[in-house]
This record gives structure tokens, C-alpha cells and sequence, in this order.
């Protein structure tokens, strides 16, 4: 089956690599056009050589309300519209004890994580998601509904996420559906630290054998961002190659 989403205008951040650029490339393969952010400019614009499609890039920390409004407004003046917001970027400064960590690397995860999103949306609804409707889509993580060693603050962060997600949800429609993705361990940069040590180990541990990759989530947004999904909306997607129910002993 193909999936189009010829004449619909994606803005993807966190989009530089790993799953925001496998997302990003998945929805131009569509026939989305897509504006890629994430904070440093000349990675964006190595990722955008990369995809085939009509790109258009925008540095900005997702974490600063100033740089989303300002990105919103280029892809405004850009693609004239914005029908599709995947909110990727996010950031684990701290890993350790919940209960050492420092407040300025609390504040930090926050205000990536869970504010970004929030921030992002308002300004897509505001410039053209309130007119036209549209679809956004949050990148959690099965951390949200799990308890793990080592980086709780991030999988509070992601389980905020995912009840932001359902408030959002009923929140904006019916102009506007907000789903989430909760993936499991993918093989990215930011996760290396979690997987790289162990990987043969930790993918028998799940029932399909193998870790995820980024296009794994990619098709996963597609299908959120796509007709196919539009009796969806307040939902959290798992993509975890089973891992949430291995059996425990």
C-alpha cells in the first residue's frame, strides 16, 4: 500500500538525524513538502541534501518559544501552511538517580520535552492548524509507561508527553488530531549509550530479536500523519518490537 500526502506541508524538528531525519525523508517520499529544524544549521542542511522531496530547513532550539514562532513563520512564508507538526527533538542531559539530579538539568529536559511541544503546537494552530485543521504528532518513548534505571527524568518527561498528547487531543478537535509514538530502543545517537554496550544481548531480549531502527518510527508517522489515521486522535502508538511484553524472569 502507498501512502500520499501530496499538497501537505510537514515540519519536522529534531529532523537533522535518527528518527526526526527518517521521519522527515519518509513524509517527502510521500510527497509532503517538509521543513526540517533542529539547532545547528549545517546538519540540517547535510540531512536535507540527503532527501529527495521539497525541503526547506530552519535552525532553532526546540526548546526556545522565540526560535519555534520564528520557524513557524518560515514555513508559513515558505509552504504558505502547516498540516502536519511531528514534535521529535528532545533532550536527556542527565543520567543517574532521579533523586541526585541538579535543577538546572531538571529544568532543561522540561523545557525540551515537554514544553517544547506545547510551544510548537500553540504556533502551528495559531498560524494555520485553527483555519485548516491538521494532524501533530509527539515522539515519546515507552520510557513514559515504564519505570527504567538511569534516566527517569526523561521517562517523566515522556509520560507527561503522552497525557499532554491526550489533552491536546480533545483539546483541538475535531479540526486537529494529536497522537503519540512511544518507541522502545532505537538505534540512534542519542541512545547509543543504552544500546551500543549490549545490543545482541538486549535485542534477544525482545520478542522480534532486533532493536528498532529509525524507518521503523518513520512508518509509524506516516500512518498518523496520513487519511489512514483520521479516526485516531488521543492515542499512543507503541513501536517497541514487542519489548513492553517480554516475559519478566
Amino acid at each position: 500500500m502507498e501512502i500520499r500526502l501530496d499538497g501537505q506541508v510537514a515540519l519536522v524538528t529534531g529532523a537533522s538525524k535518527g528518527i526526526g531525519k527518517a521521519i522527515a525523508t519518509t513524509l517527502a517520499g510521500a510527497g509532503a513538502k517538509v521543513v526540517l529544524s533542529s539547532r545547528k544549521q549545517d546538519a540540517l542542511e547535510a540531512a536535507a541534501n540527503e532527501i529527495e522531496g521539497d525541503t526547506s530547513v530552519f535552525a532553532a532550539n526546540a526548546g526556545d518559544p522565540d526560535a519555534a514562532a520564528a520557524c513557524v513563520a518560515h514555513t508559513m512564508d515558505t509552504f504558505g501552511r502547516v498540516d502536519i507538526l511531528v514534535n521529535n527533538a528532545a533532550t536527556n542531559p542527565y543520567m543517574g538517580r532521579p533523586i541526585e539530579i541538579d535543577l538546572p538539568r531538571y529544568d532543561k529536559t522540561w523545557e525540551v520535552n515537554l514544553r517544547g511541544p506545547l510551544v510548537w503546537a500553540q504556533e502551528c494552530w495559531k498560524a494555520s492548524m485553527q483555519e485548516h485543521g491538521g494532524a501533530v504528532i509527539n515522539i515519546a518513548s515507552i520510557g513514559g509507561l515504564s519505570v527504567e534505571p538511569g534516566i527517569g527524568i526523561y521517562n517523566t518527561t515522556k509520560a507527561a508527553l503522552i497525557h499532554l498528547t491526550k489533552v491536546l487531543a480533545a483539546d483541538l478537535s475535531p479540526g486537529v488530531r494529536v497522537n503519540a509514538i512511544a518507541p522502545g530502543l532505537v538505534k540512534t545517537d542519542m541512545a547509543k549509550a543504552l544500546w551500543e554496550p549490549a545490543e545482541d544481548q538486549i535485542a534477544q531480549r525482545t520478542p522480534l530479536h532486533r532493536l528498532g531502527e529509525p524507518e521503523d518510527i518513520a512508518n509509524a508517522a506516516l500512518f498518523l500523519a496520513s487519511e489512514l489515521s483520521s479516526w485516531m486522535t488521543g492515542h499512543t502508538m507503541v513501536v517497541d518490537g514487542g519489548a513492553l511484553i517480554r516475559p519478566t524472569g
